[in-house]
């Protein structure tokens, strides 16, 4: 008995070294990329420099589109461990494992213990779960406040709660809407409020305010969100009226940032996103939308709610993104776990079948990426991606017809973990393999050629063009050329900090003894025909790094 007994507990203390390893694999190995991790790399390496933390600058110039907590996390990671590719990704990564490790928690108290472990090993395998919780960005960080909070609710309000525990999740539920207002701003506490108002419209259950705990969890979400924005503001003048109405009202209602997309733009991103569970979410779906309602407050309609309605907000939204309905797939998880605690060995290994088939496809559809070759990204970078290919496709090819096995079998809790361990394998290889690509979306292989040529405070120009990884790899800012981007806001409070035009750069650059420049090859052309002195130091297809040339010492 007591050998029995602690197996399970070792078992799944296996399972969670196994996963840590797995999880934390690649984090270092790839090269920082276009656009978004080389942005949200630099905004905190400059924090830890400059050692001003309440505002945000990219390449040193103000940056008010987000808040500071990924920010924080990161420059403290730095701070501590250094500045790397793992530091820079670390807090997706952490805020991603503990969101799994948090429907394990939510799973096992709302549903039962195996509901808890199938709803974390869905999660933590979700193709793009999973990958986001490896690029540096800011939605990771997000979904997991916005996960806290609303199952927050869900703990705080499930009929087994008691006065003391009701108090305990609810604090917990205003703390992961602040916490989420930090990390992306308004939407962390629009999202959680919308989906509890829906659920008591739809229950017509308006007495659940009295468990709300409006006036403490009130000023504890206060106590924690406002402080930033007041700091900020005193600092930055300018900032409310940019964050507030250019970020969140005209950000979400108009096309500004060239995100716009169809209607159904985020339905092929789920179905893909969600697999390997593809097939067996559809069955999670439809039987818990035919189940009858529970009297008292339902757990699982709460769940519909905050999956449906965060799909629906983004998909009428002007900007969309594949990552912003992340934060519906915890719900979708503990949805699918409670299927998996009833379904039959036989009707989970047919399920699991066309994920066979789609691994089967992709092991033959590698080889034929070569096609997506271009100027920019020639072909013998994707020809260095096949292999990486083929064993991702392998690994989730090997790992759906073992599960089929197992679950055909009635070893259904078996197939369910080597599933998971799979579909998390066969992402972290898939992401593995676009560092293949790095060369044309990372500056990191140019910059290898350009460290002899950098020293202590030499000017330096980035010319019609921003490239986002390069200052995280030269551990220094850059002077813009006629090139604003998103940097507009801040350059139009510091016209200081660049040069609006290429006659005021010609100019300069003709006045330095020693200076550099990153710029694109067109440019670099017409610098050539402008006959400005320069000398090349490292070129590819899409930059070109030069450098002012030595001046000749005048003799006598």
């Amino acid at each position: 008995m007591s050998t029995a007994a602690g197996s399970a507990p070792r078992g799944l203390w296996l399972m969670l070294l196994v996963a840590i390893i797995i999880w934390s694999s690649n984090l270092e190995y790839r090269k920082l990329a276009l656009t978004d991790e080389g942005r949200y790399a630099e905004i905190p390496r400059y924090m830890a420099q400059s050692g001003d933390w309440i505002t945000p600058r990219l390449n040193g110039i103000k940056y008010f589109e987000k808040p500071p907590l990924q920010y924080w996390a990161t420059a403290a990671a730095y701070s501590v461990f250094g500045e790397y590719h793992w530091t820079a990704r670390l807090w997706p990564a952490v805020t991603g494992f503990l969101g799994a490790l948090l429907m394990f928690h939510v799973g096992a108290r709302l549903y039962g213990a195996n509901a808890g472990l199938y709803a974390a090993l869905v999660l933590g395998s979700s193709f793009l779960y999973t990958a986001i919780a490896h690029i540096n960005t800011l939605d990771m960080g997000l979904t997991f406040f916005l996960g806290l909070a609303l199952t927050g609710i869900l703990l705080a309000l499930e009929p087994r709660a008691d006065a003391r525990q009701n108090r305990l999740w609810m604090h917990v539920a205003w703390a992961g809407c602040a916490l989420a207002v930090l990390s992306k701003g308004l939407i962390g506490v629009a999202l959680p409020v919308t989906v509890l108002v829906l659920y008591m419209l739809v229950k017509r259950d308006f007495m659940l305010w009295r468990k709300l705990h409006l006036v403490s969890g009130g000023l504890l979400f206060l106590a924690i969100s406002v402080p930033w924005f007041v700091a900020v503001s005193i600092a930055n003048p300018e900032f409310p009226q940019f964050f507030f109405i250019h970020e969140h009202l005209t950000r979400y209602t108009t096309t500004i940032h060239q995100r716009y997309q169809a209607w159904y733009y985020f339905i092929p991103i789920l179905l893909i996103g969600i697999l390997p569970w593809l097939v067996t979410s559809f069955d999670a779906l439809l039987r818990t939308l035919k189940q009858p309602r529970a009297a008292g407050f339902d757990p699982t309609l709460f769940l519909l709610l905050w999956a449906g309605f965060i799909f629906v907000f983004f998909s009428i939204s002007g900007s969309k993104l594949a990552s912003y309905i992340l934060p519906i797939f915890p719900a979708l998880a503990l949805i699918i776990a409670v299927r998996l605690t009833t379904i039959s060995g036989r009707a989970l290994a047919w399920q699991l079948a066309p994920v066979a088939v789609l691994a089967l496809a992709g092991l033959i559809a590698a080889p034929y990426t070569v096609r997506l070759a271009s100027a920019s990204v020639p072909v013998e970078l994707y020809q260095n991606q096949i292999p990486w290919l083929h064993a991702a496709a392998v690994t989730l090819l090997a790992g759906s017809i073992g599960a089929m096995i197992y679950s055909w079998r009635g070893h259904v809790r078996r197939a369910v973990v080597v599933c998971a361990f799979a579909g998390l394998a066969t992402t972290q290889l898939a992401l593995t393999s676009h560092d293949s690509l790095s060369p044309a979306y990372s500056t990191y292989h140019l910059v290898q050629k350009l460290k002899p040529h950098l020293r202590p405070n030499v000017p330096f120009y980035s010319v019609g063009g921003y490239e986002q990884t390069l200052p995280f790899y030269i551990k220094r800012t850059v002077t813009l050329v006629d090139y604003q981007d998103e940097m507009a806001f801040g350059l139009m409070h510091e016209p200081q900090l660049w040069v609006p035009d290429l006659a005021g750069f010609e100019r300069r650059w003709r006045g330095h003894d020693y200076a550099l420049a990153v710029m694109g090859p067109e440019i670099y052309e017409q610098m050539q025909q402008a006959q400005l002195p320069m000398q090349l130091i490292a070129r590819d297809t899409e930059r070109v790094f030069v450098r002012t040339p030595p001046r000749q010492n005048q003799g006598g």
